[in-house]
């Protein structure tokens, strides 16, 4: 088996070797957090692979101002932002995460903020002299994010293709891919792959809801494209989506439900797995103090950081203090409620090496926000999962970590010391949990090449082939009605239609005819 995984691996990768030369990747990222993050990781895959890559990121990651920045091996051509725009970005996004946090729908703060980034994106695309140096390199392939739509619009200008990588997990923006409603769950319906009659119906309903929401985020940027494009050759953004030669998702299906998947559609998920570090020795030292009972980590990315959020953070602390294992956290010191005393058991960090306390063979339980790496680097360890959903993906992860039984989820709105310390206690105590997701972490893990070869090697398969026309399907270039049959149906109706009303007719003279016949027969 490993002789056939390792010939799998050879003949994936070695035609990129010997037929592709070194290709100039420009790779974008204009809206920070975790989108930077990932997109720094695919630069850093690329790079190391032989290629020539260039990031285009925004200087000063507003989205998360604490954020260990390390010595890049690829290019970078960095940009600054107005001072005034980065104050707006700031505010609409604290205010965003706020209603996220306060259990408020959060789509118009969403728009609200897309709207900030289109008019950021105007900006960037007005640089002449950033502009320029980009067509100047004559790229060969531009990497872009799909909720950075500035990207789109930045390939477009360059008019150079371009691969897309969906940050999250299937479903969450619409791009072709087959979606049969009686079985992949809408995203933020909040349903799983088994739905009864009525959750049918509601993933019909929530079907045209999902599309008119991503119609309103796409023309966000409608002003952005009008300004910086001619009349007769704007595109659309929606059609842009459908452009992308490839289609990275950074999922998995040992983490998301089954569902079909077109040629141009590759999964990466765990793409962000990095070598597993020693941990620090204070971290040992603090764990050793536990024994067997071992420790839990606590990590909410960049989200519960929040003054507005130290109420939640009281009640998290109670029920962890009545926990035998040690719990380390992520939290900013600076916003630790000042009369709250730690808890002998508690350790919290500004940063920590996430990756590598998830790999301690002492580590029990995660407790975290359900953003999509941390909860595939969770899977991939095998580590049982509560979740604490704040906003976007996260509540529909937390329903898949439910339904396979890795974990459980609570609303941060709902959160109560007592409620949390039992939901903690029974994960950590009832091994089906662990059970499940070691056998997860399996699926992962044995899979024939690593997210990052598959990234690299289908990157230099569209190399050599000068794109990925023969990976597409037909569909994307048929108007809708012939899509969906519309117009068969039509025809098929209007002739059974006029079938019918042709038989009738017969039958009405028939009818009358034979009405005649009977009279005269009288007569």
């Amino acid at each position: 088996m490993a002789g056939q995984r390792v010939l799998l691996l050879v003949g994936f990768l070695l035609s990129g070797v010997l037929l592709s030369e070194a290709a100039k990747i420009l790779t974008i990222s204009t809206l920070g957090g975790s989108h930077y993050l990932l997109l720094n990781r695919v630069s850093q895959i690329l790079q190391e692979h032989g290629h020539n890559v260039t990031m285009l990121p925004q200087s000063g990651n507003l989205l998360i101002p604490d954020i260990k920045e390390e010595e890049k091996s690829y290019q970078v051509i960095r940009w600054f932002l107005p001072e005034d725009n980065q104050k707006r970005i700031t505010k609409h996004f604290n205010s965003y995460i706020e209603t996220a946090l306060d259990g408020r729908d959060e789509f118009e703060g969403l728009l609200k903020l897309m709207e900030i980034f289109g008019i950021q994106c105007s900006y960037l695309l007005s640089r002449k002299d950033i502009m320029d140096s980009l067509k100047n390199e004559n790229f060969d392939l531009v990497f872009v994010e799909a909720f950075d739509f500035c990207s789109f619009l930045i390939a477009e200008k360059l008019v150079k293709p371009f691969v897309a990588i969906l940050p999250t997990r299937f479903g969450s923006l619409e791009f072709g891919l087959p979606s049969p409603l009686s079985y992949v769950p809408v995203f933020h319906s909040l349903l799983t792959d088994h739905m009864d009659f009525w959750g049918r119906v509601k993933n019909f309903l929530m079907f045209f809801s999902f599309s008119r929401g991503q119609w309103d985020l796409l023309s966000t940027f409608d002003n952005t494209i009008k300004e910086h494009f001619p009349e007769g050759s704007r595109p659309v953004l929606s059609h842009l989506l459908l452009k992308a030669e490839l289609w990275f998702v950074n999922s998995d299906f040992a983490f998301d439900f089954a569902r079909p998947l077109l040629p141009n559609t590759v999964y990466v998920g765990g793409l962000m797995e990095k070598p597993i570090k020693p941990v620090p020795q204070d971290l040992e030292n603090f764990i050793a103090n536990f024994g067997d009972a071992g420790f839990v980590l606590v990590a909410f990315g960049s989200t519960l950081n929040t003054q507005q959020s130290q109420e939640v953070l009281k009640k998290m602390h109670s029920a962890f203090s009545h926990l035998p294992q040690g719990v380390i956290w992520k939290c900013q010191s600076s916003h630790w409620p000042k009369d709250v005393r730690l808890a002998t058991n508690v350790k919290i960090m500004d940063w920590l090496p996430q990756s590598d306390l998830l790999a301690h063979p002492s580590i029990r339980l995660f407790v975290t926000h359900g953003g999509q790496n941390s909860v595939m680097e969770a899977i991939r360890h095998g580590v049982p999962m509560v979740g604490l959903p704040v906003n976007g993906d996260q509540h529909g992860n937390m329903v898949r970590v439910v339904a396979k039984n890795y974990g459980v989820s609570i609303q941060l709105n709902q959160v109560t010391a007592d409620t949390l310390t039992l939901m903690l206690k029974q994960v950590i105590e009832d091994k089906r949990y662990k059970s499940a997701v070691a056998a997860a972490s399996v699926i992962l893990r044995s899979q024939p090449l690593s997210p990052a070869q598959r990234l690299v090697g289908w990157i230099d398969h569209i190399l050599q082939t000068r794109g990925a026309a023969h990976l597409k399907p037909y569909a994307f270039q048929q108007p809708w009605h012939e899509q969906y049959l519309i117009d068969v149906f039509v025809f098929l109706l209007g002739l059974t239609l006029g079938t019918v009303w042709l038989c009738g007719k017969l039958l009405g003279v028939v009818v009358r005819w034979l009405r005649g016949a009977r009279k005269v027969k009288k007569t």
